[in-house]
């Protein structure tokens, strides 16, 4: 099997390549801004830590309440990163066959693997968020994963998903980029970050 037919490896490989990046902020970018909302860098690496929170619940059967809001985690951001993502990965590879469909309330029918595929595109984005905000390229992430998450937003990204902040939306309109444009610039532009801002 390979990575592009096994979910979970794309997943694992998503959440190796964001630890790299979380290992590599220094405490003092903690409030520098990101692309990602009205997040700073330490606000985005909360709500990372806190979607492995979630997503294992998920992973476990459970169903995840977002109606709370998330602490902010001010230290200790790799050890914690890289625990919660050993647990997620450890909690898909235990739910077992990912091959046929799931029956989601007011959506119908989706790939069992769909829940997957999504945490996968939101680490691969966030990737380029935090990445982004504190200086390190993006050149040697996978782009495997990155090509994986473009192809599950645009199957998965409705327009009625997309608008302003303020209308609390967590996209934004799709951003033009060129054709040849490196994959995670592309991947950001489809969820609404400019790739060409400052």
């Amino acid at each position: 099997m390979t990575a592009m037919e096994d979910p979970i490896e794309l997943l694992a490989r998503a959440l190796a390549q964001t630890a790299g990046l979380v290992d590599g902020v220094g405490a003092e970018q903690a409030g520098h801004p990101t692309a990602c909302r009205s997040w700073d860098v330490g606000r985005l690496i909360s709500h990372l830590l806190h979607d492995l929170r979630q997503f294992t619940v998920r992973a476990e059967g459970g169903a995840p309440d977002w109606s709370e809001p998330f602490e902010r985690v001010e230290d200790d951001w790799l050890h914690r990163f890289e625990a919660g993502a050993e647990r997620l990965v450890a909690a898909w590879r235990k739910a077992g066959d990912l091959d046929g469909v799931i029956a989601v309330p007011g959506v119908g029918e989706l790939p069992a693997r769909f829940p997957v595929d999504q945490q996968t595109a939101e680490f691969a984005v966030h990737a380029w968020d935090l990445a982004r905000a504190t200086g390190q390229s993006t050149a040697g992430l996978d782009h495997e994963v990155a090509e994986a998450s473009l192809a599950w937003g645009r199957g998965a990204l409705r327009p009625e998903y997309r608008g302003s902040e303020e209308e609390r939306h967590a996209f934004g309109p799709e951003v033009a980029v060129a054709e040849g444009a490196p994959v995670y610039d592309r991947l950001a532009a489809f969820f609404g970050r400019d790739p060409g801002a400052e």
